[in-house]
C-alpha cells in the first residue's frame, strides 16, 4: 500500500469499535484493515505492513500492551495509537514507555480520531523522509571518499614520484634555482597528501570503518616504537624528550594499534611543533584504578583560554608568534580525539599561556571493560 493511501490497522476485540473506526477513517480515503485479538493483529502487520496501527490496551489474550512490544521488530517505523476504556495516566505513560505514539481513551469523537490518525501519519512521513536523507547522505560520503581517494589522491602520489625522481636526478647539478623550485613544489604537495590522508582519516571514523581490529595491546610498546622514532626529531629542533617509561611492566588494553599510534604521534608531534627553542616534552605512563593514562607535557607557546574549547574541532589551527599563518591541517587533534573515543576512551587538555600545554588521554584496561565516568 502507499504512502498516499496508507493503510491502517485496528485491532479492538470490539466489533462495534472496529466498525465504527473503520467507517470514518473509509470516509477520509485511507486503506483500512481490522483484527479481533493482538495475535491476529500481528500477523496482519507480518503481512501487510501498514503505516499505522490503532490498538486497543485491553483485549483477552494478547495485550495491547504486548502487541506494542512486537511492534519494533517487525517495523521499526510503524506508528502506534493506543486506545481503551480504562484510561489512566499510568496506563497512557506506561502504553508511550513501551512505543506509543499517542493515547485515546474511549469514547471518542470522529474528529479526534482524525487528528490523532493525521498527526501519527505526519510523524511516520518524517521519520521515513529522515531515514531516506541519513542513507542518501551516507551514500554521498562513501562516494566522496572513493572519489577523493582514487581521483584526487592517486593523482597526486604519482606527481610526487616524478617530482622525487627528478630531484634525485639533479642531484650534483648546477642549476640550484631549479632544484629549489623542485623541491618547494614537493614540500606543498607533501602538504597536500597529508591533508587528504588525514581528512579521509576523520571521514572513516565518522563512519566507523577506521578502527576495526582490536587486540590486546601493550601501550608502553607503542610509546617506546614512538620516543625512538621521534628522538631525532626532537634533537633537530634543540628540544629534550623526556620518557621514563621505557621499561616496566606491561599496561595492557584491547585497540587498534595503528589508530593509538597515530593519536599518540598527533600529540607528541604537536608538542615538539609548538614548544619553545630548549624545551622539552615529557611523556608519563600511568595507571589509574581501571583506566591507563598518557600524559604528554610539554614547555611551549600553551594554548590561550578562549581557544581550549575550539582545539578538538575539524580545521582550528592555532599559529605561532611570528608565523604568517598556522601550520598544519587542523585536524589532528580532531582525529585523535575520535580515536580516543572510539576506544571508550577520553581525552583532555590542560594549558596555560606562555608555560606549557599537557594532553592527557584515558583509556580502558583490558580487564576492565569500564569506561570514563
Amino acid at each position: 500500500m502507499t504512502e498516499t493511501n496508507p493503510l491502517v490497522l485496528i485491532i479492538d476485540d470490539e466489533e462495534a469499535m472496529r466498525d465504527s473506526c473503520s467507517q470514518i477513517l473509509l470516509k477520509d480515503h485511507y486503506a483500512v484493515e481490522t483484527a479481533k485479538d493482538g495475535a491476529t493483529g500481528i500477523q496482519l502487520i507480518r503481512a501487510l505492513h501498514p503505516a499505522l496501527v490503532i490498538v486497543d490496551l485491553k483485549m483477552p489474550g494478547m495485550s495491547g500492551f504486548e502487541v506494542l512490544e512486537n511492534l519494533p521488530g517487525l517495523d521499526p517505523h510503524i506508528v502506534a495509537v493506543v486506545i481503551t476504556g480504562y484510561a489512566t495516566v499510568d496506563s497512557a505513560v506506561e502504553a508511550m514507555k513501551r512505543g506509543a505514539h499517542d493515547f485515546l481513551p474511549k469514547p471518542f469523537t470522529p474528529e479526534a480520531l482524525r487528528i490523532i490518525i493525521a498527526r501519527g501519519l505526519e510523524r511516520r512521513r518524517l521519520i521515513l523522509e529522515a531515514e531516506a536523507l541519513r542513507k542518501e547522505k551516507q551514500l554521498l560520503e562513501e562516494n566522496f571518499i572513493t572519489m577523493v581517494s582514487h581521483q584526487l589522491r592517486s593523482p597526486l602520489v604519482a606527481i610526487q614520484q616524478y617530482f622525487e625522481v627528478m630531484l634525485a636526478g639533479l642531484e650534483g647539478a648546477t642549476d640550484d634555482r631549479m632544484k629549489e623550485m623542485i623541491r618547494k613544489a614537493n614540500e606543498r604537495l607533501d602538504s597536500l597528501l597529508r591533508l587528504i590522508n588525514e581528512w579521509l582519516d576523520l571521514a572513516r571514523i565518522g563512519q566507523g570503518r577506521f578502527v576495526g581490529t582490536f587486540q590486546l595491546l601493550d601501550v608502553r610498546k607503542i610509546l617506546n616504537r614512538l620516543v625512538e622514532f621521534l628522538t631525532p626529531s626532537a634533537r633537530e629542533n634543540n628540544i629534550s624528550l623526556e620518557w621514563a617509561g621505557s621499561s616496566g611492566p606491561a599496561v595492557e588494553l584491547m585497540g587498534d594499534e595503528q589508530g593509538l599510534e597515530q593519536v599518540f604521534s598527533n600529540l607528541i608531534n604537536n608538542a615538539l611543533r609548538y614548544n619553545k627553542p630548549r624545551g622539552s616534552v615529557r611523556i608519563n605512563l600511568r595507571e589509574e584504578a581501571n583506566f591507563a593514562v598518557v600524559e604528554v607535557q610539554d614547555t611551549g607557546i600553551g594554548i590561550a583560554p578562549e581557544h581550549l574549547p575550539l582545539i578538538f574541532e575539524q580545521f582550528f589551527r592555532v599559529g605561532r608568534p611570528g608565523d604568517k599563518a598556522p601550520k598544519g591541517s587542523g585536524l589532528g587533534l580532531s582525529i585523535a580525539k575520535k580515536l580516543v573515543e572510539a576506544h571508550h576512551g577520553r581525552i583532555e587538555v590542560r594549558s596555560e599561556l606562555g608555560v606549557g600545554t599537557s594532553f592527557i588521554v584515558r583509556l580502558p584496561k583490558a580487564a576492565s571493560g569500564g569506561t570514563p565516568a
